[in-house]
């Protein structure tokens, strides 16, 4: 497939890089590459002669060009009042890395710098236009060529030209180029650099960071090819942006045949057929050809772009972001684009494509590139590869209040960034602020990135539930939380606006020898001591992201993050790119998993779930069983969320499909007799084993249940009622009107989160199960959860000590909450994973950190915190704690943990 995504601008590119060398470089300064903190795998490979040597624009390419990458004489400045024309400059420096950088030669942060070569014309120019080309200078940039000023540009991301035919002559031409770069001072875009970086905040990338480059174009010649495709016209729209008035024609290749050509002039939307499109996604990232000729003039240029479509809808009834007319969940990763050599600059194409190769293979299909801008063969890698792109703004800063300066070279910035990258076929969402950072007149900014794009969603703050965020303007078309340890629930979508988790994770593991500043990292959350653990906690909670897709609306999720990032060691990877430090079988699971989840095609086993209605209009109604018979209803009251929930088991004739055990009749399923879908007793026959088998399928935004042995029939409802049907059958429950939305089904979390009951507002004392300890029982000591040996010659106090009286759930009367028998009003909870006796303080994190749900546990109960995730109450060297198995702590410890979080419910000891 590779070879037929973009052969012929792959081919052109390759050709190009090995047919033209780069430019001789300075010849008055050599380049040494300082240490750097860390060493890719790619480190070693820069050098003088290759210094990113490839292509650097594929959506705009020509044959002929001169690669300026290499070494150039530089020196700092106090301003650029006065460039150095023929003065020799003393250092070296490599040419595109920025200054801060190890590969650079110079690391080492300038305010205002110099930077000096010269070049000569390949004489086969003769006779055209000669452009000089910047993917990308940090922040103001003056260009002098032979002496004469040919132009100069603000804005650190984006492209930039200058003609500089004019001031050319014959034999050796000089180029010095003037940059001030102060990062700080909310004046324009800096992302996370920092002139003082720490934390979250990094080394900066000042100077030229992307590939420098000449070409020589005709009088008459293109400068932007605006693609759009129009997949329910069958055409690609595009726009050529060049010299006013000219002819153009377009030509769509693939497997480089022609399949479409269109002929307009410059300015206009040209319509090119592409009959019987192949359409782009991450399954399969199909990529066309695009080449277009100005015959007036001769120029020539190719590109690609693939056809897909955007948008939104409602799908099972909920507000979903589409791709080609389908919800796909957008599994992501924030990938901030650092390198422990190059900073700003990956080392080498080859680094930049192995970044979202490992993405791919992890088992993502999105990737948030985090307020920064990419060089041109990112997304370029990104399209091949099928990885949807969100798009960051960089931010002016992490203040509050911007400067009015800083909001008009933002929004300059701004434009510009959308113009040049709104043909990336693989960006499908706009994100200009994170977490507030610099944010202002959000409302206004969401329509003026609308007016340069209407194609895609715009995200108007990632993170808006955190931080500094401005109060929600509402016209955006994303809700994006941040919740990183996926402690609370992330808010619902809403009837315009999608629901994402815009950051979550922060994992975190230090490898010994892979550390930017041996022991300085930190992590969002806890540090794990080895792969094992930091996999299970990753495990853990993205199958709560699993869960959030169809019980809260969720629509996508981005882990933080893929490699480490200075002292920030939250990656899969560590910032040197050698230690994957999760197991990648296991994370590539789970993130097919919750993919599955999301298609409808997986449900996990083992667990409890409620299963909701997707018809538009009855939304509020669950599958529940009453009085022996599947129906629909409304449901409140404790009797009828449990009626409502049911253990998701293997199923019983098919250990690939499933069966629903009911929660509050064990042993009883759903299973259908005579079409009818009711709750009976598994009586342990292969006939009733067949009738309650159902085998998940991909619904209209959810899971259809295909009964497995009557092959073709779906459980749906039909007037409140429950049946399997047969679209186009003949029961009256066969009708074809909203069959697809009748037969899906939401699987949520369950409508009653305990799996096991316990007596309300009596007395009641948990004794230890674990073997050779059941002597000892949770008791409450000077304000600490300890175990103690209790019988019936203890004192009273140790008496009473162990004994609770058990109330419904502080945070979610499903639950519940334990309250000391001798200390009205107090209650077990937990703070900083230890379990303690403190009075009520009527906070809703109290209230969460006080409420435990009773699951089915190893001979006894299991008590699982609210929010926690992944936590139970253990016992642990007499201390009790909440534990996850597996877990960063001591007492996660997997050893006897099932038997350590089972308690036996036993009458009081102090009555």
């Amino acid at each position: 497939m590779r070879k037929a995504l973009g052969s012929l601008i792959t081919a052109l590119a390759l050709a190009s890089a090995s047919a033209v060398a780069l430019a001789p470089g300075a010849s008055a300064a050599t380049w040494q590459p300082k240490p750097a903190p860390l060493t890719t795998p790619w480190t070693a490979q820069v050098s003088p002669t290759n210094a990113l040597p490839e292509y650097p624009r594929p959506q705009l390419a020509r044959p002929d060009w001169l690669n300026l990458n290499g070494v150039w004489e530089f020196a700092g400045a106090a301003n650029l009042d006065n460039p150095p024309i023929g003065r020799p400059l003393a250092e070296g420096v490599l040419v595109p890395y920025p200054v801060e950088s190890a590969l650079s030669g110079i690391k080492r942060h300038e305010d205002n710098m110099f930077y000096r070569r010269t070049f000569t014309v390949p004489a086969n120019w003769s006779g055209r236009r000669v452009k000089l080309n910047f993917g990308a200078v940090t922040w103001e940039t003056r260009v002098w060529v032979n002496g004469a000023g040919v132009g100069a540009h603000t804005g650190g991301f984006d492209a930039f030209s200058f003609d500089i035919t004019n001031a050319l002559r014959s034999g050796t031409n000089e180029i010095v180029i003037g940059v001030a770069s102060t990062v700080d001072g909310q004046r324009y875009p800096v992302g996370k650099q920092r002139r003082n970086p720490s934390g979250i905040w990094y080394t900066p990338a000042s100077g030229i960071w992307q590939t420098v480059w000449l070409e020589p174009v005709s009088a008459n010649h293109i400068t932007r090819l605006d693609t759009t495709p129009d997949v329910p016209a069958g055409v690609l729209d595009l726009v050529v942006r060049g010299t006013e008035g000219q002819q153009v024609r377009a030509e769509v290749l693939s497997g480089g045949a022609v399949v479409g050509t269109a002929t307009g002039v410059v300015g206009a939307h040209l319509r090119v057929p592409v009959p019987n499109a192949r359409l782009w996604s991450p399954d399969d990232p199909f990529l066309y050809d695009l080449r277009v000729t100005m015959p007036n003039g001769g120029d020539v240029v190719t590109g690609y772009f693939g056809m897909r479509s955007l948008g939104k809808a409602v799908v099972g009834g909920v507000t979903r972001p589409l791709l080609n007319g389908e919800f796909v969940f957008q599994l992501g990763t924030l990938d901030q684009g650092y390198w422990p050599d190059g900073g700003y600059t990956a080392p080498t194409d080859a680094a930049l494509r192995w970044d979202l190769e490992r993405q791919k293979a992890l088992g993502f299909n999105m990737v948030r590139k985090h307020i920064k801008v990419e060089p041109a063969r990112w997304y370029y890698h990104a399209d091949r590869l099928g990885l949807l792109v969100w798009q960051d703004m960089p931010s002016l800063d992490s203040v509050d209040d911007t400067t009015a300066a800083g909001h008009a070279n933002y929004e300059a910035e701004l434009r510009r960034i959308v113009e040049q990258l709104k043909g990336i076929t693989s960006i499908v969402q706009w994100v200009p602020f994170n977490e507030g950072w610099g944010e202002y007149d959000a409302g206004r900014i969401v329509n003026l990135v609308r007016s340069l794009d209407n194609t895609r969603l715009v995200n108007h703050n990632s993170g808006s539930n955190c931080c500094v965020s401005d109060p929600d303007p509402g016209n955006g078309d994303v809700i994006d939380d941040h919740a990183y340890q996926m402690s609370g629930g992330t808010r619902l979508p809403d009837a315009n606006r999608v629901a994402v988790l815009g950051e979550y994770g922060g994992l975190g593991r230090r490898i010994a020898g892979h550390e930017y500043q041996p022991g300085a990292g930190f992590a969002y959350g806890e540090l794990y001591p080895d792969e094992n653990s930091l996999t299970n906690r990753y495990v853990e909670i993205t199958r709560e992201v699993g869960r959030f897709v169809h019980t809260r609306g969720l629509s996508a999720s981005v882990y933080t993050e893929p490699y480490d990032v200075e002292n920030e060691v939250n990656g899969f990877y560590t910032y040197d790119r050698q230690v994957l430090k999760m197991a990648e079988s296991r994370v590539r699971a789970v993130n097919q998993q919750v993919l599955a989840m999301a298609r409808g095609t997986e449900v996990l086993r083992g667990e409890a779930v409620s299963l909701r209605v997707t018809t538009p209009g009855y939304t509020d109604r669950h599958l529940r069983h009453q009085g022996g018979l599947g129906r629909t209803d409304v449901l409140g009251g404790d009797v009828a969320l449990k009626d409502g929930t049911f253990w998701a088991r293997p199923g019983l004739s098919d250990a690939a499909c499933l069966s629903f055990e009911s929660r509050n009749f064990p042993g009883s399923y759903l299973r259908h007799s005579g079409y009818r879908v009711r709750l009976d007793a598994n009586d342990g026959s292969a006939t009733f084993a067949g009738d309650a088998t159902f085998c998940a399928r991909a619904g209209a935004g959810g899971t259809a249940l295909e009964s497995r042995n009557f092959p073709g029939h779906f459980v749906r409802h039909y007037g409140e009622q429950v049946y399997i049907a047969r679209q186009g059958g003949t029961n009256p429950w066969d009708s074809g009107a909203s069959f697809a939305a009748d037969t899906t089904w939401a699987v949520t979390m369950p409508l009653w989160r305990s799996g096991a009951d316990l007596p309300l507002d009596q007395a009641r004392s948990f004794q230890v199960t674990t073997p050779g300890f059941t002597d000892r029982y949770l008791r409450h000591q000077d304000g600490l959860g300890r175990t103690d040996v209790v019988g019936a010659s203890s004192a009273a106090l140790l008496k009473a000590d162990a004994t609770f009286v058990v109330r419904r759930g502080l945070a979610d009367p499903s639950c519940y909450s334990f309250e000391a028998r001798n200390a009205a009003g107090s209650y077990l909870r937990h703070s900083a994973f230890r379990i303690r006796l403190d009075v009520n303080a009527n906070t809703d994190l109290f209230r969460r950190d006080a409420t435990f749900c009773a699951q089915p546990g190893a001979g006894g109960v299991r008590l699982a915190s609210v929010n926690e995730l992944g936590g139970n109450v253990r016992h642990y060297s007499e201390e009790v704690w909440v534990a996850t198995n597996g877990g960063a702590h001591a007492y996660d410890n997997p050893a006897s943990y099932a038997q350590d979080v089972s308690w036996a419910v036993t009458a009081p000891w102090a009555p």
